[in-house]
């Protein structure tokens, strides 16, 4: 599974050093991994009708660096000093493109708590390369979306649809099971 956000370039002048701060390099990286979990951000995006009612649920479809194609959500690292609104805000626009048009929850209080670690078992959620701590949320979109980075495309389902087994059969690290948690703190799983 990877959940990777892409580090950008490093600055012409300043090899060693990345264009933003809150970056860390590769190397950093793998080395933190090993030492502390780190902070993520996940986001289900949705479309409601007029009452508020979710009607569908994006799903994504994305390759990863073995070159597999799985079925995910939006999710990526919270940058250091990088508020939840904003880290959750550049992971939509990054993965569902600048026309997505999400409307942030009022509140940063996430739907779900969800803790991914290295070794299947400890949890419902997997990441063979970190311990990690993610906030998940339920974010309606009313926009186009038009994924961009490493997302393929946006599918869009029926809750039935979305919460079904063979749905999270093509989920990665146990994201099947954080999408029903999403659709029933919603109210709309039957």
């Amino acid at each position: 599974m990877s959940v990777r956000t892409p580090d950008p370039e490093p600055l012409p002048d300043e090899p060693s050093r990345p264009v933003n701060p809150g970056w860390l390099s590769d190397v950093e990286l793998e080395e933190i991994r090993h030492r502390l979990p780190l902070l993520y951000v996940e986001a289900i995006p949705v479309r409601q009708d007029g009452l508020g009612r979710v009607t569908e649920v994006g799903i994504l479809l994305r390759g990863t660096a073995l070159g597999a194609i799985t079925r995910t959500i939006v999710s990526g690292r919270v940058l250091y000093g990088e508020t939840l609104r904003e880290s959750l805000f550049r992971h939509l626009e990054k993965d569902l493109g600048p026309m997505a048009f999400p409307l942030l929850p009022a509140s940063p209080v996430p739907f779900h708590v969800a803790e991914y670690f290295p070794l299947p078992g400890v949890s419902a959620f997997t990441d063979e390369r970190q311990h990690a701590v993610s906030l998940a949320y339920v974010v309606p979109v009313t926009g186009t979306c038009e994924p961009r980075q490493d997302a393929l495309e946006i599918t869009w389902l029926t809750p039935e649809e979305a919460s079904s087994d063979a749905l999270a059969a093509e989920m990665e690290g146990g994201r099947g099971t954080l999408l029903r948690a999403a659709l029933a703190s919603v109210g709309a799983l039957r």
